[in-house]
């Protein structure tokens, strides 16, 4: 199995995990709310979080599989040659916006969270390791779509 497939794996059951968790979690503040009373105080927030994770690393594996949304007027009128240039184009300059967006604009922001010692109010989790899934996707972006460009070569 190739190094492609098996993060594909990692990625996929890691999402699930995350999902799993995310379900359990919203079912204990609805238990806690309704039938005890007392809301549970920590679910709120680690749904959230949660959810950023799902949403951040889910683009990533999307793009990694190829299902993210996609214009195809343009290239459903020209060659199959000029359709391959096209989509080596879009995945460099998905390289690129990962690159500057995600991973340096993810490092930047998880390192200012670090420094500031910013951590959650309920979860007193650091916000840096909340941050720290935009640069990991940014990376698994750049890591899928030089995949891609390095196969149709």
């Amino acid at each position: 199995m190739d190094i492609r497939k098996k993060i594909d794996l990692l990625l996929g059951r890691f999402l699930v995990l995350i999902m799993a968790i995310m379900v359990i979690n919203v079912l204990w503040q609805v238990f806690t709310r309704y039938v005890t009373g007392t809301p549970s105080s920590f679910t709120d927030e680690l749904a959230r979080y949660l959810m950023i994770w799902v949403g951040v690393l889910g683009a990533a594996y999307v793009s990694g599989r190829n299902m993210h949304v996609a214009i195809d007027v343009l290239p459903s009128k020209t060659s199959t040659k000029t359709q391959q240039k096209l989509k080596i184009l879009v995945n460099v300059l998905i390289i690129l916006f990962a690159l500057v967006a995600f991973v340096i604009g993810g490092i930047r922001l998880v390192y200012i969270s670090y420094i500031l010692g910013q951590h959650s109010p309920a979860l007193n989790v650091p916000l840096a390791v909340v941050y720290l899934v935009i640069p990991i996707s940014g990376l698994l972006i750049i890591f899928y779509k030089t995949s891609d460009i390095l196969k149709k070569s």
